[in-house]
């Protein structure tokens, strides 16, 4: 028996539909992290911690409530990264977690702090993507306008001096400092701080 026009129509039209929805979820998961980049560039500039937290979480960040994100942020890839209670992220800083970011506890990230996992292979013929994790152990400090490139561990207690690029590991309790970063001296290792909490800190900075 033949089927009626209208049923052709209506099944025709549940296809169409069917395909309209799959096409728009591959474009919204192509674009995602276009679009994370997007209102997270934005939220960076909100002034109030909470929010930038918030907002961090939300699109997969794994943030101790204590931990402090100063503004003007740039994070890429925000479910991987990782950050310990009371380390303090530092205005401008630019988080690349698409290898993979672990900040530990009493971390302190000073201004305009960029952190790298994934890059270009310079020497690869077509222009290869890489990436590889970055670690900061407990009660590091990095220092104002630092680099650190994919695939570096930055021990505990660890100095990085301002300005310094860091292409490799960096061994707990030194103070490294240059291009590319040697040893200059080494911290006391009894250190004990605990920076302050996110609510300790003027809430809008």
């Amino acid at each position: 028996m033949p089927v009626p026009l209208a049923a052709k129509s209506a099944a025709a039209n549940e296809s169409s539909s069917r395909s309209g929805l799959f096409e728009l979820t591959r474009w919204l998961r192509r674009r995602r992290a276009d679009l994370e980049m997007s209102v997270l560039a934005l939220v960076g500039k909100v002034p109030n911690h909470a929010v930038r937290v918030g907002a961090l979480r939300f699109w997969g960040a794994n943030i101790h409530p204590d931990a402090t994100v100063y503004h003007g942020f740039e994070v890429r890839r925000a479910q991987r990264l990782q950050i310990g209670a009371r380390s303090s992220i530092g205005n401008g800083a630019i988080l690349d977690a698409r290898g993979g970011l672990t900040i530990g506890t009493d971390v302190n990230l000073s201004t305009a702090v960029h952190i790298w996992t994934a890059q270009h292979a310079w020497d690869s013929t077509d222009f290869a993507y890489t990436a590889a994790p970055v670690t900061i152990g407990d009660r590091a400090w990095i220092s104002t306008r630092v680099t650190i490139l994919p695939g570096c561990t930055i021990g505990e207690g660890a100095v990085v001096a301002a300005g310094a690029v860091v292409a490799g590991d960096v061994a707990a309790f030194s103070l490294v400092g240059g291009v590319p970063a040697k040893v200059l001296a080494q911290r006391p290792r009894d250190l004990s701080y605990k920076l302050p909490r996110r609510h300790a800190k003027t809430w809008w900075w």
